[in-house]
Order: C-alpha cells, then sequence, then structure tokens
C-alpha cells in the first residue's frame, strides 16, 4: 500500500541480518523518533537480536487521540500498521520466523503495535505495550478474532497517565486474553507519562525468552 509513512526510513541496530536468530520491532511514540526509540536497546545486553525501528512521516503515526474515532486518525493508522507489517517481513526475509519476532511501542507507538498484533494474530515472539492499548472511539471485543497461541504480552501503564485512560488498558487486556495471549498488565500508581525500570526489567525478561527459544 501507499500511505504517508510508507517512504519513511526502517532504522536498525543490534545484530545483523545474517547472524540474528530473533528481532525486536520498536514502535516510536509520538513526537519522537526511530532512533530515539532505538536507544532504548541500550538497555538491554543482547547482542543476537536484531532491532528494526519503522519512523513515522512527521514523527507522528496519527493525528487525533488514540480514543477518538478511528475514522479521524486515517490514513495514518493504516499506513502505520503497514509500517509494522513491512518491518516484520524484513525480518522474515533474514530468514527469522514471526514466533521470534517480538513487537514493542511507546505511547502512540503502544497503540500502534498493539492494535498491529490484535489485527493480525498469530504466535508472536512478544508484545510490550508500554503505556497504550486499542485504537478506537469504544472497543468491541467481537471486532478481534483469531489465535496467539499463548504468545506473551505485557502492558504497562500508569494510573494517572493524562493520555492513556486505565479502563482502556483493561479493555485491551481482555481482547489479547480472548486472542488466547499469555497477558500481564501491571498498573504503576502516580508514574505519569513514561517508562520505568520496572517495565524495562520485564522487557528485558520477554527478550530472555527470545534468546533461549534461539538454543531449543
Amino acid at each position: 500500500m501507499s500511505g504517508p509513512h510508507q517512504d519513511q526510513p526502517l532504522v536498525t541496530a543490534g545484530a545483523s541480518f545474517d547472524t540474528a536468530e530473533a528481532a525486536v520491532v520498536l514502535v516510536h511514540g509520538r513526537g519522537a523518533t526511530a532512533q530515539s526509540i532505538v536507544q532504548m536497546t541500550e538497555e538491554f545486553d543482547r547482542n543476537e537480536i536484531a532491532y528494526l525501528a519503522p519512523q513515522a512521516a512527521r514523527n507522528t503515526w496519527y493525528p487525533s487521540a488514540f480514543t477518538a474515532p478511528v475514522e479521524s486518525n486515517e490514513p495514518g493508522r493504516t499506513s502505520g500498521l503497514q509500517a509494522i507489517v513491512d518491518a516484520v517481513n524484513k525480518a522474515n526475509e533474514a530468514d527469522i520466523p514471526t514466533d521470534r519476532v517480538m513487537v514493542l511501542g511507546f505511547s502512540q507507538g503502544a497503540c500502534l503495535a498493539s492494535e498491529f498484533v490484535a489485527r493480525t494474530p498469530t504466535r508472536y515472539g512478544g508484545l510490550a505495550v508500554l503505556s497504550g492499548g486499542l485504537i478506537g472511539e469504544e472497543i468491541d471485543p467481537d471486532d478481534y478474532d483469531g489465535d496467539l497461541e499463548n504468545a506473551p504480552v505485557f502492558l504497562g501503564c500508569s494510573d494517572v497517565d493524562p493520555h492513556i485512560p486505565e479502563e482502556r488498558i483493561h479493555e485491551t487486556a481482555d481482547v489479547f486474553e480472548r486472542l488466547d495471549a499469555d497477558v500481564t498488565t501491571r498498573i504503576y500508581e502516580g508514574m505519569g507519562h513514561g517508562i520505568n525500570e520496572d517495565e524495562l526489567r520485564v522487557v528485558s525478561e520477554l527478550l530472555d525468552s527470545l534468546a533461549r527459544n534461539e538454543s531449543e
């Protein structure tokens, strides 16, 4: 497809595609960059994982709040979902199977990442939703169908995040549970909008799981 994000660069880091056996697709937030979210990987001592980060046009995936009607966020939303598809395909083309591909997003990127996995369910290597949730004015669980085959899904958010209603986190968790994911939800008291040490520790554990899968 063509869209606002289709001509943007894909930033890569970590292991080369020639040697990597696992990959993480990193989706940045509003106003940020692919390069900035790639810097998060410096927190993890993982030399065997390839990182891929698509870049949003003008640093924004979609214009309105993620709880606005879906139509108000088109074509950015659909184009952003395609950017994640393209990144996963890039990993697949390097002989990294989807069950060894993890998707991680923060803020607007977390909303897009959760929407991508819920709309295209299969056995992913994992999903980390950091301060985000499924996109739309209302969430109808019947709109989502498929099987994530017990893929690990982590949702972390503050109880007072100014951009992410806590109720949406729980609605998102419910959808992923219906899709047969292994869901962990953590609500952090008074954190605001950001990423804390506990969330980084959980992500590191998910990466450990990817590494273990490599050696099996």
